[in-house]
């Protein structure tokens, strides 16, 4: 029986040997009220995933956080990504493995403009990866 889970050419393996399917991944966080786009990576050097996270900032407003709060990487503004994170994971059921380990806020928003996304709004993995590879 053969089933598609993702676009052949975004599926990536961990050091494990899990094969990762980073779209849908990426779908189950974007759930959550706090993450206006999201950017999950791992490779097969590692057995954890990573993630780039724009928050969606009229949410962090609306409980007392602001964009200043991202660029200092306000401990509280983490903690609460992160439990929300952990609510989206149980909610999608994922597996260890599937869930991310680490993460980043960015305030930059993925754009056509900054070479991010498609014309037609996809995340372009590599342009991104090898923006956020440091």
């Amino acid at each position: 029986r053969l089933q598609i889970i993702d676009r052949k050419k975004n599926i990536f393996k961990l050091s494990q040997g899990e094969y990762i399917r980073p779209e849908y991944i990426q779908n189950c966080y974007k759930l959550s009220r706090f993450i206006a786009n999201i950017f999950v990576y791992g490779n097969s050097l590692k057995n954890h995933l990573v993630a780039i996270i724009v928050p969606d900032f009229e949410a962090l407003e609306q409980v007392g956080f602001s964009q200043k709060d991202v660029e200092e990487n306000n401990v509280a503004l983490i903690e609460l990504i992160k439990k929300d994170m952990i609510i989206q994971e149980e909610n999608a059921k994922l597996n260890g493995f599937e869930k991310i380990k680490n993460f980043k806020l960015m305030t930059e928003e993925f754009s056509a403009e900054n070479g991010l996304l498609t014309i037609s709004m996809k995340l372009k993995r590599n342009v991104a990866r090898k923006k956020f590879e440091k």
